[in-house]
């Protein structure tokens, strides 16, 4: 075990002007409540030279130049107001800038607005100060996407897709019954990076599109406590070793107003990942992952016919092979692919004739995703420092020779421009809040644009943060952890350790990130005169596949051994009381608390589960299969992270917490739960949010934070 450079990073201390604690309400709601940290929002570069974001009042946008000029009010509300209500002959009024906003050129940008009745695509000229084109569509419509040409948008209206161009036809693709889901983002229930179920070719000629099927999904019920008497509202729910959803693919052609579905053999139930068209609109890649998600095959099928052209490669693991990606084209002849096959997720250059052209492995980097692509090189964001740093790295595609463009070690989100000779860099670190700057991409310039206060100084101390390093239970595996100290600490004194916990796979607590990221709730329960530790354990992300994949068929099992080597390290603290050690978490976080609390009983006095997995034969399939295959393959592995059989080992006070509306972790995990303390005799404290799915969010969140603070106090501190 050893401590970070960072270590001397110490807020307390800092502000001779602090106010009180941080009260429940600014702990949990902190940008509503005057502790948001300052920044730049929508952050677009126009030109090469001027970059534009919108300003403090979200009534304007800001122009800036890397000459350091500055145009206030370049766009406004006001005239954005007066050439869409021209356009759309309707009153209309713009309390913001539109933050969906786009450049499509120099001269015009794009938004969508919402209306009384309607929904527009807006394309607004900065040089007229007009509206060139504007677009109506259904206002009930979702993931709208603007095609290429910018002569039409498809949308979803409920579980169909239709069509509308600038000449207000309207086209129903689709027009099929409940439970058989066309273009929808909810297709393999969001894995596998799948962010949208409808993509337009290069040439807007034609429109893929997912079709779920779902109508041989058991429903599952869930019930609504508003009405008079509760109704119940059944979802799908495909768990794991049941009868899961079938999925297609389809292609629509706007001239002949024809379907062709792509001929994809194979289990109805496999996997389609990663949709790609090629870039001349001819073909389509799809990467056709087997149930087990131990086998992808890269498959390429002729746009106009739906018939299968080629198998490029395939690619198989022992664990499982998780494609998240779509590939991103060079030329026509040239595409990346982007896997963890070597041990960490990186690039591969191949040909469309599947061969392997080059590989762009650079150290133990993940690849984090694209920034600008070319056929001679690729900006890419990418980890650094044991998965704590996110940075941006450039690769000579001819050369294979990768390396950093940004120096600080720190968390960077960044914006290139069309030249790639300068780029936009947001970052956060251990002592930074945010930091804002234009930089050159040769390293020669640079222009800070914004570099934001702390947002709590002077209005609370907060806690001393520490950065730790822990070896894993392997023995040789370094683990990143973060403790915050209680308020006023005093090394000679014996603090209660709130523990908080998530584990699973993509996720990370622990990164650099100012207080390492840590939240409010996390300072308020530190100011509340608790330890707050946190571990990232293996199996957790950003350390590379066999960190990760540790977890195979065993869930739980090398998690809590990292996590015990964490009160391991705790322990040997003199200023922690070893008799009052408490855990917090939800979802996997709760799955993991609740596992802690029996498998350690004598360990953790006190836990908090929220939404908790008790039983992993409750769990969908997609995620669940991937880290434990089916109950039936590993009926050993299930029955050993299974928490049912362990409720007898429970001594400590566990509250349990579910969402009544929770459509991924379903409320019958808790309730078996329940159920078996009961036959054990076994005491246990339960809350139900009646109207929140897996996360209680909104003002409602004050209330989660305040009950589960209270817990601890009452049963751990007191």
């Amino acid at each position: 075990m050893k401590k970070l450079t960072l270590y001397a990073f110490v807020l307390a201390g800092f502000f001779a002007q602090a106010q009180n604690n941080l009260t429940i309400e600014e702990a949990t709601l902190a940008a509503q409540k005057g502790f948001g940290t300052k920044s730049l929002y929508g952050a677009q570069w126009r030109t090469a030279n001027e970059l534009t974001y919108i300003d403090a009042s979200y009534k304007a946008l800001v122009e800036k130049n890397i000459h350091d000029k500055t145009v206030e009010n370049f766009v406004t509300t006001a005239d954005l107001e007066s050439a869409v209500a021209e356009a759309i002959n309707e009153k209309i009024s713009f309390r913001t800038i539109p933050f969906d906003y786009h450049w499509d050129n120099e001269k015009e940008l794009s938004f969508t607005y919402q209306g009384e009745n309607d929904k527009y695509f807006v394309v607004y000229n900065i040089d007229t100060k007009k509206v060139s084109k504007a677009i109506k569509f259904n206002a009930a419509a979702s993931e709208e996407i603007i095609a290429p040409n910018k002569n039409y948008i498809v949308y979803l209206n409920k579980n169909n897709v239709e069509i509308i161009f600038t000449n207000g036809d309207v086209v129903k693709v689709t027009n099929d019954p409940d439970h058989v889901i066309n273009g929808s983002s909810n297709t393999h229930r969001n894995e596998f990076g799948i962010d949208r179920g409808m993509w337009v070719s290069p040439d807007s000629k034609k429109i893929l599109f997912y079709k779920k099927d779902e109508r041989m999904v058991k429903n599952y019920p869930l019930v609504d406590f508003g009405a008079r008497i509760a109704e119940v509202k059944d979802i799908k729910y495909p768990m794991a070793g049941l009868k899961s959803e079938e999925v297609s693919l389809h292609i629509y052609d706007i001239d002949t107003k024809k379907t062709t579905v792509l001929n994809i053999e194979g289990d109805k139930e496999q996997f389609l990942t990663m949709p790609s068209w090629s870039p001349n609109s001819e073909s389509v890649y799809v990467g056709v992952l087997n149930r087990g998600q131990n086998h992808l095959k890269l498959q390429r099928y002729t746009a106009s016919t739906g018939n299968f052209e080629k198998q490029l490669f395939e690619e198989k693991s022992k664990t499982y092979v998780e494609p998240n990606t779509p590939l991103k084209f060079l030329n026509d002849k040239e595409f990346i692919y982007v896997s963890e096959k070597d041990g960490y997720r990186q690039m591969y250059r191949y040909n469309t004739n599947g061969k392997q052209l080059n590989s762009y492995v650079y150290k133990d980097v993940l690849f984090k995703g694209f920034v600008d692509v070319s056929p001679k090189e690729i900006y890419y964001m990418g980890t650094a420092n044991k998965g704590m740093d996110k940075l941006l790295y450039k690769v000579d595609l001819k050369s294979g020779k990768t390396i950093p463009v940004t120096k600080n070690s720190a968390t960077y989100n960044v914006e290139m421009n069309k030249d790639k000779t300068w780029y936009y860099a947001q970052y956060t670190n251990f002592t930074t809040p945010n930091n804002i700057s234009l930089n050159a991409v040769n390293g020669k310039s640079t222009l800070e644009l914004l570099n934001a206060p702390n947002p709590y100084e002077g209005k609370t101390v907060l806690p001393k943060v520490e950065l730790v390093t822990i070896k894993a239970a392997d023995g040789k595996t370094n683990l990143n952890g973060r403790i915050l100290y209680p308020a006023n600490f005093n090394e000679n004194e014996k603090y209660p350790v709130m523990v908080y916990v998530y584990g699973g796979p993509h996720a990370q607590l622990v990164s650099n990130r100012f207080g390492a990221g840590a939240g409010g709730f996390d300072y308020y329960m530190a100011q509340q005169g608790f330890v707050v530790f946190t571990l990232d354990n293996r199996g957790s992300e950003n350390r590379g596949r066999d960190f990760e994949h540790v977890i195979h068929r065993e869930l739980g099992q090398n998690e809590m051994a990292d996590q015990m080597k964490g009160v391991e390290f705790l322990k040997s603290k003199k200023f922690v009381n070893a008799d009052k050690i408490g855990v917090y978490g939800w979802s996997y976080g709760g799955f993991m608390t609740t596992s802690l609390m029996l498998n350690y009983p004598d360990t953790f006095k006190v836990g908090v589960a929220g939404g908790p997995v008790i039983d992993w034969k409750w769990y969908e399939v997609m995620y669940g299969e991937r880290y434990m295959d089916t109950p039936e393959e590993n009926a050993e592995g299930y029955e050993k992270a299974s928490t049912l059989n362990k409720v007898k080992n429970l001594k400590g006070r566990l509250l349990m917490i579910h969402g009544a509306q929770d459509p991924v972790v379903v409320q019958q995990h808790s309730m078996a739960f329940i159920e078996q303390c009961i036959k054990e005799g076994k005491q246990v404290d339960y809350f139900l949010y009646p109207t929140h799915e897996h996360n209680v969010s909104g003002k409602d969140r004050v209330h989660l934070n305040a009950k589960i603070a209270d817990y601890f106090i009452t049963h751990l501190k007191k």
